[in-house]
């Protein structure tokens, strides 16, 4: 990689990172200028970076210029109907039979650190977002199909800024942890009826906590651009 390819590939890193925690916000038009003000570079590698994040879906173009993704609320939708399906799916494919199980160690590593969560939980933030999405993708992963997982990581990264919206409160940090533990004990006790009843009714809960929040975010973000007119 030369020197160029590899600014370039910091910048977009950077940048990407920044986008989904939330530390540029939805409102912030995504200028050449200030980008390379922020990351100490040109604009030649800002520009390469956001082209590349707008083919991936994670800005978008608007009459003013680029912006952070601003999904709808029929996107959002559509992608957790998706993402269920697919979650499901690692699940489905043990209770089929035909010698399929889910990997132990891989699952176990992974509930004992909920294990540690729930004696000191996390403090609310969007940080929380990455240890929900690792305990969705390990559990997927744990059922041996990677072109699942694969499909799972690409729904994530496009509901991600609008799932920052779900962690604002210690009881639903509570409820996450609480209800992953109850979902990866039901696998590892071959309880795979309950453990998809439950792991649907996880996924949904945070469904409709995000869909509702996003309506008041959208309403909100509306309000700001029109006053800027």
């Amino acid at each position: 990689m030369s020197d160029t390819e590899s600014l370039v590939e910091r910048v977009f890193v950077a940048l990407r990172d920044d986008l989904m925690w939330g530390r540029i916000k939805p409102t912030e038009r995504l200028a050449e200028v200030t980008l390379a003000e922020r990351y100490e570079v040109s604009r030649t590698p800002v520009r390469e970076a956001l082209a590349r994040l707008l083919a991936d879906g994670l800005i978008e173009r608007r009459e003013r210029g680029l912006y952070p993704y601003r999904p709808r609320v029929e996107d959002l939708e559509d992608l957790y109907e998706l993402r269920i399906t697919l979650e499901l799916r690692g699940i489905q494919r043990a209770a089929e039979g035909g010698g399929r199980r889910h990997d132990v160690a891989e699952l176990e590593l992974e509930l004992e650190r909920w294990r540690e969560f729930r004696k000191t939980p996390p403090v609310p933030d969007a940080g929380i977002v990455k240890e929900d999405e690792q305990f969705h993708v390990q559990l997927l992963s744990s059922s041996g199909n990677q072109a699942l997982v694969t499909a799972l990581e690409a729904v994530n990264a496009r509901i991600r800024p609008m799932r920052m919206l779900d962690y604002l409160t210690e009881d639903r940090v509570a409820a996450t942890i609480d209800e992953h533990i109850d979902i990866a004990e039901r696998v590892l006790d071959g309880d795979l009826d309950r453990a998809q009843e439950l792991l649907y009714a996880h996924i949904d809960a945070s469904r409709r906590v995000v869909v509702a929040r996003a309506r008041e975010a959208m309403a909100m973000f509306d309000v700001v651009m029109a006053l800027r007119d």
